[in-house]
């Protein structure tokens, strides 16, 4: 493979990685999530619920997305989990988009 076919592919895998990234982003619930943590910081769930006036289990769906995208990570304490952003390219998209 000579070396622009090889930067080529590079690119076509860094573009499907970004647009899967975008598709996670792009329900409303999810993007509201994404806003908060960053405003707010590390959240639970009962406390998401409390401001967003959803089930528990739709909002532990989304996390649950979010999760496996890896764009947040939770840390058990106790009973509860508090969750947080960890992808940076995700933070940026959100504050770009919100001016968080």
């Amino acid at each position: 493979m000579d070396k622009e076919v090889g930067k080529f592919m590079l690119e076509v895998e860094r573009t499907t990685q970004c647009a899967e990234m975008l598709k996670v982003l792009a329900h409303p619930m999810r993007l509201c999530i994404m806003r908060g943590l960053l405003f707010v910081g590390d959240c639970n769930v009962s406390k998401m619920q409390e401001h967003l006036q959803i089930p528990q289990s739709t909002i532990s769906q989304h996390l649950a997305r979010l999760r496996s995208a890896g764009l947040i990570e939770g840390t058990r304490s106790g009973v509860e989990v508090h969750y947080r952003v960890v992808s940076a390219e995700a933070e940026r998209i959100v504050r770009c988009l919100f001016s968080v």
